[in-house]
């Protein structure tokens, strides 16, 4: 009797470790909640003023009018939901932390678990993602995307 009670300790012990670790992992994306309720990103078109000295990322002739393009190393997707308004958002999918992987038919997609979110706000299109996707700052100037 006294082995199967330290067999049912440890079998108890591991499966509390694990379930920890699982809850853990679905319930953290990496941006706090306030960032994702932020006001979505709107630039101004090329030759707007529109500032900015951060970090280039294209030119604005490479981000097709309804569709997007996703920056995997600055962990960012620029979008361009119509003509001349260019729209930023991160690319970690707030259902467990993926990274988005294409922008296509005016969604940007998530490979892991298929969600789906709306390239003119970041909004839930489809999928199990519980929030939209956190606005990102860009600056659009002379025909340059850069983060601002």
């Amino acid at each position: 009797m006294g082995d199967t009670t330290r067999r049912r300790t440890v079998l108890a012990a591991g499966a509390a470790t694990l379930a920890g670790t699982v809850l853990s992992g679905c319930g953290s994306d990496g941006y706090d909640d306030a960032a994702a309720g932020k006001e979505q990103n709107t630039t101004p078109a090329a030759g707007d003023g529109g500032g900015g000295g951060g970090q280039a990322l294209a030119q604005t002739s490479e981000i097709p009018v309804g569709g997007g393009k996703v920056f995997k190393d600055q962990k960012v997707v620029v979008t361009q939901p119509a003509a001349g308004e260019f729209k930023a958002f991160s690319a970690t999918c707030t259902h467990q932390g993926c990274s988005v992987a294409t922008v296509t038919g005016g969604n940007i997609v998530c490979p892991c678990h298929q969600s789906l979110f709306k390239i003119a706000d970041g909004s839930v299109a489809g999928g199990p993602a519980p929030r939209p996707l956190a606005a990102a700052k860009i600056a659009v100037e002379g025909g340059k995307i850069s983060l601002a």
